[in-house]
């Protein structure tokens, strides 16, 4: 099975103790399209960890291989030491190539239907919000696999 894992920022959660922006971490797999989100107060090198553990609990007896980009969190040593225990592969992307991320696509589809022109009142409704928007992607895997450009090269490989 070959996953994709990516950290992105969705827009700021208004409240009145001014709380940060909230993250959303998210995998697509291209081998059976599906989409996970799993939301965050912060992207950093535990929450990666906590999504492996994730992902190798869904999976236990599959191969992953993610595909990811170079953000800081990604390259920490525990985020090795964890890919290394939990047995999950990693192909690095080169720098600067979110064209090659089958997942951008998923997060612009996201930001125009849940978070453009809208806020929540709690990070509670954003998250229902965005547990929706999951539940209808998956509802129609063809929307998932038609929403990327057919240039990336996972759709080539795995298409």
């Amino acid at each position: 099975m070959v996953g994709q894992l990516k950290v992105n920022v969705f827009g700021s959660v208004p409240t009145p103790q001014e709380e940060p922006r909230f993250r959303f971490m998210g995998s697509i797999f291209t081998t059976m399209p599906a989409f996970k989100i799993f939301p965050y107060l912060k992207a950093d090198q535990f929450n990666t960890i906590d999504v492996l553990k994730h992902l190798r609990t869904e999976f236990p007896e599959r191969d992953i291989t993610l595909i990811w980009d170079g953000a800081p969190y990604h390259r920490a040593q525990l985020v090795k030491e964890a890919l290394d225990v939990l047995q999950i592969n990693l192909e690095p992307l080169p720098g600067y190539s979110p064209d090659f991320m089958p997942v951008e696509h998923l997060w612009q589809w996201l930001r125009e239907d849940v978070t453009y022109h809208t806020c929540y009142q709690s990070p509670t409704e954003l998250i229902e919000r965005v547990h929706l928007f999951e539940q209808d992607i998956n509802s129609n895997p063809f929307d998932i696999s038609d929403c990327a450009p057919r240039s990336a090269p996972w759709a080539i490989a795995y298409g």
